[in-house]
């Protein structure tokens, strides 16, 4: 008699787990036999150079002075070196925020900190007791944390109108929410991913008063701040400089003090992804210890991320700042291309307002037919689609939305037609993402 092998048991976590949908496209490609050239702008994987400060850190790690001089990489403080902590809050406050109160925990990357800040805010797993407040499209990462965790999120939902712009729901309507489901935390991205929307202070302002009236956590994930592209001088928000929750005080929002909480990173203003450093920042002291008790488990960050990023300690806020303008000019010159290009080829598609940060969403509802699911032309595009321009084939790697409506699901078909395009290939690169978008969707459509 032969006996069936039988294999141990997934969970049922990793038995229903699928990558993360900016990652799908990446993966797919990757099992492709035939090695065209991919246009990949899927994921927020920055390819311009780190700031010259990191850069000579990173070129002089063995130098004298520096604490591998002798090639030993010991463990750092679970807080985070004081260098890199210091380094965040000279960040901050070269935006002109008051960093007097902060506390600073250094972790590996934004997305550590993502989780760390979930484990802290929300009820017991596997409940949805105080669960945790997005607004959908929401970055996917915290819908996937959130379930890694066992911890409930629930959502409100903007709309993409034809004219590009996402509508934030009414306060009215996420009040409501917050009466019926008593979240534990209310998270926004003010400079937001995927959409590409900008908040103004005044929206930040109403949502924080929203989170002191019902006593909840606010979390701003400022992964992206200083990357804002507004024009009109005459524009308040331009004014005014960057969206914070550390613009907020006693003054404008009575009750805020001790229950804000922030997301920073090097990945993105600092072209430093993989570095994978990342902080979590609370004006609550409490928070702040239990954090960092909660993170002992994972002993410390990355030491040499952490030595490297630390050179923007010693930074001037002039020079930072102009390290924020050559930015901004350098993103807002590729998105406005790229946003006139795919109108003028697409007529009919929808493009989101690139308002801010480093991403727009693409809708092709005006295009297709009820029939058409983004995730399966994501796969065409990185499976068999391809163009031949110039003598060379190409294909183009963008994301799906259905990852960034995790939390609605079936609920809602909009993620059906939309798409996210991240602003990361060379300028050169991101020239042709118009012209293969176009030609791929034509062909995925006859075929």
């Amino acid at each position: 008699m032969i006996e069936t092998r039988k294999e141990p048991e997934l969970s049922l976590l990793y038995a229903s787990r699928e990558p993360s949908s900016i990652r799908l496209a990446q993966i797919e490609f990757s099992r492709r036999a035939e090695k065209i050239d991919a246009i990949n702008v899927a994921i927020g994987n920055v390819s311009l150079p780190i700031h010259p400060a990191m850069r000579e850190r990173m070129e002089n790690l063995f130098a004298k002075g520096s604490p591998f001089a002798g090639g030993v990489v010991r463990y750092t403080p679970t807080v985070g070196m004081d260098m890199t902590r210091r380094a965040f809050l000279n960040i901050i406050a070269s935006s002109g925020m008051d960093v007097e109160n902060l506390n600073v925990l250094v972790t590996d990357g934004g997305s550590q900190a993502m989780e760390l800040m979930i484990l802290g805010v929300s009820g017991r797993p596997g409940t949805m007791e105080r669960p945790l407040l997005v607004i959908e499209p929401v970055y996917t990462n915290y819908i996937a944390f959130a379930k890694r965790l066992g911890r409930g999120v629930v959502s409100v939902k903007r709309s993409l109108g034809t004219d590009g712009s996402f509508a934030l729901p009414s306060f009215q309507e996420i009040e409501s929410m917050i009466k019926h489901y008593r979240p534990g935390a209310m998270l926004m991205i003010p400079y937001d991913n995927p959409t590409g929307q900008m908040y103004s202070q005044e929206m930040v302002m109403e949502l924080a008063r929203l989170s002191v009236k019902h006593d909840m956590w606010l979390v701003s994930d400022e992964a992206y701040r200083e990357l804002f592209y507004l024009h009109d001088k005459d524009d308040e928000t331009d004014r005014r400089g960057p969206v914070s929750i550390w613009a907020l005080n006693e003054r404008n929002v009575p009750g805020i003090g001790g229950r804000r909480i922030s997301i920073e990173s090097a990945s993105k203003v600092w072209n430093a992804c993989g570095l994978r450093i990342g902080a979590l920042v609370t004006d609550n002291e409490e928070f702040h210890r239990r954090a960092v008790a909660e993170y002992t488990a994972n002993l410390c960050s990355n030491a040499i991320g952490q030595y490297i990023f630390g050179a923007l300690a010693e930074e001037s806020h002039d020079k930072l700042r102009k390290w924020y303008e050559r930015q901004r000019n350098y993103y807002r010159t590729i998105i406005e291309r790229l946003h006139e290009k795919l109108l003028n080829k697409i007529p009919e598609i929808i493009v989101s307002a690139p308002d801010s940060s480093i991403y727009s969403v693409v809708d092709v509802r005006n295009i297709v037919d009820s029939k058409f699911d983004a995730e399966d032309f994501v796969m065409y595009c990185a499976r068999e689609g391809k163009v031949n321009y110039n003598g060379k084939d190409y294909t183009l790697l963008v994301a799906p939305m259905s990852g960034f409506y995790g939390v609605s699901g079936g609920k809602s078909n909009e993620w059906k037609t939309q798409m996210r395009i991240a602003y990361v290939e060379t300028p050169e690169r991101m020239k042709l993402v118009p012209e293969l978008f176009a030609l791929l969707l034509e062909r995925y459509m006859r075929k």
